[in-house]
């Protein structure tokens, strides 16, 4: 097992800079409860056995701690599969909890499990329960743990996990749960617009036990993120789908610079302002997509697909995957991975204004660079922007407007002379579908 890290990227929004903290280690969890000693991987680990979708199942080194790789190693919850959520709502002697603890809840339920059910297809069935339906008291005012924008685990989390546990037995038994939302009284801390401290600890080795079981995937949330209209009621519960995703073994996607790099293309890089969705990428690494889903166009020469929209459940049954790996059962392709090396590769997939890309304002096909040996918050993905310097099409507020319109259209190019790969997007149907051809020299 590796030792515990810590990291401190930042996340720079259009109102305000901020950081997420995310320790990733392996450990024990993802069984379905947090059985002790269980070790077992998130997401599509049964893809190692697929040969067609070897070559583009690129993973990191071992010093990687938070890896785009695919399988996702153990030590986080299943992205699969019924998860159960234990969520509970803190306050304290500092900082009492302002309305009921149940009105907390609900700015994060049901609109939370939609929005995991929308973006997996209904492979997650994501439970929030919540067995202690008032504001959990901590013995200690919120001063006194020391929690500030990129706190370490120790040693004031460790205290404030032990609070918890100690305040919340006997009713909860944490055995019966995957992973721990903390959803702290808003008025504790400052507001989200100067600093948000909303933080995930990810298969955290050296979590607290409970009930016999760590307490290791675990994601707090605090403040409120307005959504860009003075009102967080539409879009702010966001914040937590960005924090789970750590718990599911996802990385950031913003950098020091902010959302530059990938934009709104997916909420592991901007979780402020209007909806958006997870990249096809994430959806294969948590186990979303078939392999009938995927494409690996790993042969020279010239390979033509199909690309049903990201966001639809249930495809058009209009088109069909010519490539590898595509068009056996499972409808039509959703994501093509071009790989350059074992940890390096672009992908692309169609994006359209359907399911959670409420903000999408040109349609089309996104590409983007997927790189396992760069770690979270440092740029693992990067997206290409077809049509540079332009400005953007979105008007949504606290939106990377510049990557807007990345997609590249029909007639529109991707070359990569240097590796010998070249993209085109050559037509679209009546039913939206878009035909692309990927060609290899090498």
């Amino acid at each position: 097992m590796q030792p515990s890290r810590r990291i401190r990227p930042r996340r720079v929004a259009a109102l305000a800079s901020v950081t997420v903290l995310t320790l990733a280690v392996s450990t024990s969890a993802g069984t379905g409860h947090l059985t002790p000693g269980a070790m077992t991987a998130a997401g599509p680990v049964s893809l190692a056995r697929t040969s067609a979708l070897g070559p583009c199942m690129i993973n990191g080194p071992v010093d990687v701690q938070m890896s785009e790789g695919i399988p996702t190693p153990g030590g986080y919850s299943r992205s699969t599969g019924t998860v159960h959520a234990l969520t509970l709502m803190v306050d304290f002697s500092d900082a009492p909890g302002q309305g009921s603890a149940m009105d907390r809840y609900h700015e994060f339920f049901p609109k939370t499990q939609e929005w995991f059910a929308a973006s997996s297809y209904g492979r997650l069935d994501y439970r929030p329960e919540t067995p202690v339906t008032h504001w959990l008291r901590m013995p200690k005012p919120f001063k006194s743990y020391g929690i500030e924008r990129g706190a370490p685990f120790d040693p004031g989390y460790r205290q404030f996990v032990q609070d918890i546990v100690a305040a919340a037995d006997p009713t909860v038994d944490f055995r019966q749960y995957d992973l721990l939302n903390v959803l702290v009284t808003p008025n504790a801390g400052p507001s989200a617009l100067d600093t948000v401290l909303s933080v995930t600890f990810a298969g955290n080795t050296e979590a607290p036990v409970a009930d016999g079981v760590p307490v290791s995937n675990a994601s707090f949330v605090y403040s409120r993120q307005d959504d860009g209209s003075g009102s967080y009621s539409q879009t702010g519960y966001r914040v937590l789908p960005h924090e789970n995703g750590h718990v599911f073994g996802l990385p950031d996607l913003y950098t020091q610079e902010g959302g530059g790099a990938v934009g709104h293309w997916d909420i592991m890089s901007e979780d402020w302002g209007a909806n958006n969705d997870f990249l096809g990428w994430h959806k294969w690494k948590l186990g979303w997509l078939d392999p009938s889903q995927v494409g690996c166009a790993m042969t020279r020469g010239t390979t033509e697909y199909t690309l049903s929209p990201l966001e639809r459940a249930e495809a058009t049954g209009s088109g069909s995957g010519a490539g590898t790996g595509v068009g056996t059962g499972a409808g039509d392709a959703k994501l093509i991975f071009v790989p350059i090396d074992r940890r390096t590769g672009y992908a692309l997939e169609l994006r359209t204004r359907e399911g959670n890309d409420e903000a999408v304002c040109r349609p089309g096909i996104l590409i983007y660079k997927v790189e396992a040996d760069i770690d979270t918050g440092l740029g693992p993905v990067k997206v290409y922007d077809a049509h540079r310097n332009s400005g953007g099409c979105t008007r949504s507020p606290n939106v990377h407007a510049e990557l807007s319109d990345a997609p590249f259209g029909v007639g529109e190019t991707f070359n990569d002379p240097g590796k010998g790969i070249r993209v085109a997007v050559t037509g679209v149907d009546a039913a939206g579908d878009y035909r692309v051809t990927v060609t290899r020299t090498r």
